[in-house]
């Protein structure tokens, strides 16, 4: 059975809690343990599939088609273990499965209450799986004292309960302000927020302290006296120059030792930790720079493209190069010549996004790409907006567009090049779907296979002919234009097995211009960048030195 470890978060919110579960992940798979692990949202959504890119930031999508929380990309990008529908939990989920059961009559007509019916449902979704790992590792949103996180805070004490001593620990992260004026480290905050979770019946194990500053060893004992804790168990988390520092960070804290000690398991295995040293190394021992610039509508807020920016960091990894991300708001030139706005960039990456807001100019910047040589990673509607680009200027269909933005505006502007998909195949099933159809979890979802072209430039940068990606869309390059497309140079290089539905479009004649439907993003990690990002990376390396 696994031992499980409880985060949460005192103080304020964006503290780094995902970062530092995804890191003592990472640690305890040093040491040579297994582990799992979960993000428990307070919110009454079902899932983030239906917020905005604002106010949540990027949607991260699982092998078997779950919309998650981004912290998860953080999981799969430190530990390399693919997240599950399981991992990723909301209030909204809960209530509705709640409320299910209460109409179905499984509850035999009794009150249902949130003790214990929904505290309940929780456990239950805690306890999945808790045989295939040595440790879980469940982070809690938001910060202790949020209303809406209460029935989460007290289902996890419930489990502490319920389980044998020795398998449960709490680890707590806050914020140790530092005031200027007064030249201080303030622990009352944390103080504060630890009495806030003894109050619901959690007593923290570990504090993790984010702090600009280095907490001298008097307020470690002072924390540590008046929180209850062992000194030893008082961690310091200090900001960092990447991300992919903490694994190193945290155990020179000694995060991962205090967690074996709580569980007192003894003697603890030594961590290898070279796979990180490496990462470290290729960070910061970088032979050259890149500019790249991500076109796309979301560019206000930099998390809705957490992965995108994650995977062109891996890719330049590889390359031994230091990649430097710039992002342009593509309604900046919908209207007007891009050349100002791109011109300097070694290459130019098109995200996806939804609806037609920002379209026109990630065509621009498409043409831009492909006339003027530069490489081009179009990803979901990158691709698709680089074969209504081509359709137009290459084929001849003026009038080349989406189905989607027509549905919009409400009426037929344009020739679909890009269709609503209807209906597909996933395994051994057919999925059936409508226009007017609910917006949540009805995309095509999770991971599918794509055959590529013998000989094409993705099949080299993939090494195989087969390949499986996850996808977030419910728009598709419509077949039929292929035959046009391609006798202007459009290659289709990679289909679904049955050969309906376009995967991936590279342009002939082009030293690098690929789009793909589905987020290669997603799988990337530090130590195993994904390909696609890698060999971009690389194509931009190699302009770079003809500049």
């Amino acid at each position: 059975m696994a031992r499980y470890v409880f985060i949460t978060g005192g103080v304020v919110s964006s503290l780094g809690k995902g970062l530092a579960s995804a890191a003592l992940g990472a640690l305890l798979q040093a040491r040579g343990f297994s582990v799992r692990l979960r993000k428990l949202d307070p919110y009454l959504n079902v899932d983030p599939g239906t917020m905005s890119p604002f106010e949540h930031g990027e949607v991260f999508v699982t092998d078997d088609g779950a919309e998650t929380d981004l912290d998860l990309g953080h999981y799969e990008r430190f530990t390399g273990v693919a997240a599950r529908n399981t991992d990723s939990v909301s209030s909204g989920r809960i209530y509705s499965t709640v409320l299910e059961k209460e109409r179905r009559g499984d509850y035999l007509g009794k009150t249902i209450q949130v003790i214990p019916h929904v505290t309940n449902e929780i456990k239950d979704f805690l306890s999945v799986g808790a045989d295939e790992v040595d440790f879980m590792l469940c982070e809690i949103g938001g910060t202790v004292g949020d209303i809406e996180g209460l029935p989460f805070f007290e289902a996890i004490r419930q489990f502490g309960q319920d389980r044998p001593r020795g398998e449960t620990i709490y680890m707590h992260l806050t914020l140790l302000p530092w005031l200027t004026a007064s030249g201080e480290l303030k622990t009352k905050p944390t103080q504060h927020s630890v009495k806030e979770l003894r109050s619901i019946g959690i007593a923290p194990d570990i504090l993790v302290c984010r702090s600009e500053k280095m907490i001298p060893q008097k307020e470690r004992e002072k924390l540590a006296l008046f929180c209850n804790v062992r000194p030893d168990s008082v961690i310091a988390a200090y900001d960092l120059k990447s991300i992919y520092e903490a694994p190193l960070a945290y155990h020179r804290e000694g995060l991962d030792q205090a967690v074996l000690d709580a569980f007192q398991i003894s003697p603890a295995p030594r961590p290898v930790l070279t796979r990180w040293e490496d990462v470290s190394d290729r960070i910061f021992n970088y032979e050259g720079e890149v500019k790249i610039a991500i076109v796309g509508k979301y560019t206000q807020l930099e998390d809705a493209y957490k992965s995108i920016a994650e995977a062109l960091t891996h890719g330049g990894m590889a390359n031994r190069v230091k990649v430097r991300i710039e992002w342009v708001d593509a309604e900046l030139f919908e209207h007007q010549d891009p050349a100002p706005f791109l011109e300097g960039y070694h290459a130019i990456l098109v995200p996806g996004g939804f609806g037609e807001r920002g379209t026109e100019g990630k065509i621009r910047a498409a043409e831009y790409a492909r006339t003027r040589k530069i490489p081009y990673l179009g990803i979901c509607l990158g691709m698709q907006m680089a074969v209504i680009e081509a359709a137009r200027n290459l084929a001849g269909l003026e009038t080349a567009g989406s189905e989607e933005f027509d549905h919009e505006a409400g009426a037929k502007r344009f020739e679909p090049v890009v269709y609503h998909l209807k209906e597909w195949v996933q395994g051994n099933h057919t999925i059936a779907r409508r226009v007017d159809d609910d917006k949540g979890g009805t995309m095509r979802l999770g991971a599918y296979t794509a055959t590529l072209a013998e000989g094409s430039k993705v099949a080299e940068i993939y090494g195989t002919t087969t390949i499986e990606e996850r996808h977030r869309h419910r728009y598709e390059v419509d077949i039929k234009y292929r035959e046009a497309l391609e006798s202007k140079g459009v290659i289709f290089s990679g289909m679904s097995p049955d050969g309906r539905l376009p995967e991936i479009i590279e342009i002939k004649d082009h030293p690098w211009f690929i789009g793909v439907q589905f987020h290669p993003e997603l799988k990337s990690k530090p130590f195993e960048p994904a390909p696609l990002f890698r060999d971009f990376v690389r194509a931009a390396k190699d302009v770079s030195r003809l500049v």
